[in-house]
């Protein structure tokens, strides 16, 4: 995680203030609607052990920019420890992201998240030992 960066007053990640502000905005909305007990959702080192891999993404229905996000919504959802490990990080120049229509289109997904969850157009599937065997059994 990054997080641990914003909180330094000798700022290692150089950002612009626009980039900062949809920063802040993004974290608010990710915690607000979907993810409360991770800061930096969009970090990209994740860990997980097999089984939980499994069932979560076999819960997967984003393929967007918020994939991550529903990642961690997903497994908050049934109850898996999340821990977040800081990392440094460095922002390098040149960066080919279109800032505000990435931004854009992240709200969205996050609030495709929030809505398709809450209505039950998503749905959570626990792992079951069942679903275990059926999937050794597929691998074989």
């Amino acid at each position: 995680s990054r997080a641990h960066l914003q909180e330094k007053k000798e700022v290692v990640a150089k950002r612009t203030a626009l980039r900062t502000f949809l920063m802040h905005g993004f974290h608010w909305l990710v915690y607000t609607l979907a993810v409360k007990s991770i800061r930096d959702t969009q970090c990209g080192f994740k860990l997980f052990t097999r089984d939980s891999a499994r069932v979560i993404f076999s819960n997967l229905n984003l393929r967007r920019w918020c994939f991550d996000v529903e990642v961690l919504f997903i497994a908050e959802s049934l109850g898996m420890p999340l821990a977040e490990v800081y990392v440094n990080w460095e922002e390098i120049p040149g960066s080919k992201l279109r800032l505000l229509e990435a931004s854009l289109l992240m709200g969205r997904d996050l609030v495709i998240v929030r809505v398709c969850y809450t209505l039950g157009v998503w749905i959570v599937k626990p792992w079951t030992a069942s679903a275990k065997n059926e999937g050794k059994n597929k691998q074989r």
